[in-house]
Order: C-alpha cells, then sequence, then structure tokens
C-alpha cells in the first residue's frame, strides 16, 4: 500500500465557542502503529475525528499527503480512510456479514456487482478478528466485545492503507485485547497499514506502538517513541499521576506502575 501522511497544522478544534485542541502541530508517521493517550476531555477523539474529516477544524488544516483533507472526493478518501467511531450506530437487525459488506461501498458504484474481491476481503476481515462462524447472527445478538470485533472487520474490509480507531479495544478482556492489538501491528508490519488509535491502557500503548501523542488539559505534552513520551514527568504533566517506569518484561518497552 502507498505510504499516506496525515499532519495537523496549526490546528484548533472545538464545539462552538469551548475549545478543546489549540493551535496543534504534528505529523502522524506513516506505515507505523501511533496511539494518542491522554485523560478524559483532552481531546483524543476529537482529534481522531478532525483527521477522518469529520469535523472541521475552527482554525489551521489537516492534510492528506500535502493536500487539505476537507478539499479531496469523498469516495477517494474512504479508499484511503477507514474510521472506527467510539461509539457507531447500525441499522437494527442487520447481521454480522451484512456488517461487514458495507465496508466495500467505496470500491462499489450504485449498480457495481458484488464482487470476488469484494467477497475476499469481506472473508479475510472476518477470519482476522474471529468472527467468521458468527457472519450470520444478528448484531444485536451478541456481546460488547464481539460487537466491537465485527465493527473493526468492517474496518477491515474496507481495505485502506489508513486506518482511525477510536478506543478499538472497548468491550473486550484483555486475551482479546491483545489478540486485536496483535492483529492490527500484523496489518501494519505485513501491509505498511498506518494505525491510528486512541487507547486509555498506557501499558498496551507503550508495548504495541511504534509512535505516542501523549495529550494534556494544557494540549500536547510530549511525542515520539514510548520511551521519549511514558516518562515519570510527562504522566504528572499529563494525569497529574505519580508512577514508577520501569522496562516491561516481556517487550523491554517503558511500563508504568502507578503509586
Amino acid at each position: 500500500m502507498t505510504e499516506m501522511t496525515l499532519r495537523a497544522e496549526a490546528l484548533t478544534l472545538g464545539y462552538g465557542e469551548r475549545r478543546v485542541i489549540d493551535d496543534l502541530s504534528l505529523a502522524l508517521p506513516a506505515a507505523r502503529m501511533t496511539t494518542i493517550l491522554g485523560p478524559n476531555g483532552c481531546g483524543k477523539s476529537t482529534l481522531l475525528r478532525a483527521f477522518a474529516r469529520l469535523i472541521r477544524p475552527q482554525a489551521g488544516v489537516v492534510t492528506l499527503c500535502g493536500e487539505d483533507i476537507h478539499g479531496q472526493d469523498t469516495r477517494a478518501l474512504a479508499r484511503r480512510i477507514a474510521i472506527l467511531p467510539q461509539a457507531p450506530l447500525a441499522p437494527e437487525g442487520i447481521s454480522v456479514g451484512d456488517l461487514v459488506k458495507r465496508g466495500r461501498a467505496p470500491w462499489r458504484g450504485l449498480l457495481s456487482p458484488w464482487s470476488r474481491a469484494d467477497a475476499e476481503a469481506c472473508a479475510g476481515a472476518l477470519q482476522a478478528v474471529g468472527m467468521t462462524e458468527h457472519q450470520e447472527r444478528r448484531l444485536d445478538e451478541l456481546s460488547g466485545g464481539q460487537r466491537q470485533r465485527a465493527w473493526l472487520a468492517l474496518v477491515l474490509a474496507q481495505g485502506t492503507p489508513l486506518l482511525l480507531l477510536d478506543e478499538p479495544t472497548t468491550w473486550l478482556d484483555l486475551t482479546h485485547q491483545l489478540e486485536v492489538l496483535s492483529l492490527l501491528r500484523q496489518r501494519n508490519r505485513d501491509a505498511g497499514t498506518t494505525v491510528v488509535s486512541v487507547l486509555h491502557d498506557i501499558n498496551l500503548a507503550a508495548r504495541f506502538s511504534d509512535h505516542l501523542i501523549l495529550l494534556g488539559p494544557g494540549g500536547l505534552v510530549a511525542e515520539g517513541t514510548p520511551e521519549v513520551v511514558v516518562t515519570t514527568e510527562n504522566l504528572q504533566r499529563a494525569f497529574r499521576l505519580a508512577a514508577r517506569i520501569q522496562p516491561d518484561p516481556v517487550t523491554d518497552r517503558p511500563m508504568v506502575i502507578p503509586l
């Protein structure tokens, strides 16, 4: 897949008169795993929505490959970026298989027949998240974790070089959290897919990410490798958290022990 870089330039985001992000500039490294971290209300999901063109900046610009994202063709953009929002909505009674098929919409015209490529993309996505045997079941019959995996299959079926995921491990037990993050890392390593996630678990973020963006109440606290970002000083600034940092015994990445 083609490497694509999303960039924020002097970005200000908010809702009405309430500013959430103010004058933020940063780039999301192409073909890497990036995680956005920070306390509740600091603007993590808002920033992700801006990168997905779901909200328009109050000031500044978001660019994809150097071009303003708001000036790009909608269908072309949907072939480049897939987003899994925090609380996605689906039609009542829809099956898992039909939900996942919706991920192929950017690649199909109004009267286009269902193709072998479409079928293979959906089957591969269902298999990747372990939902093949549930594809005939209604989404509203599933557990929260199963529903989350069905939604993840939809964005994987979309087949984009860039994934934006807002808390993709929500509702998942620890085993499935590790499976999903391992799957995303494998997708990143094998296909060069750029994966950008919002997570709350700092230790999982440090274990699986190449690049971290840490937001705090005052804006950007730090960005860079886990070793650069996950420090006692940065955690104090972002979360007002007293913690000890030691190497993860499995990966040697930084691991947070709250005090």
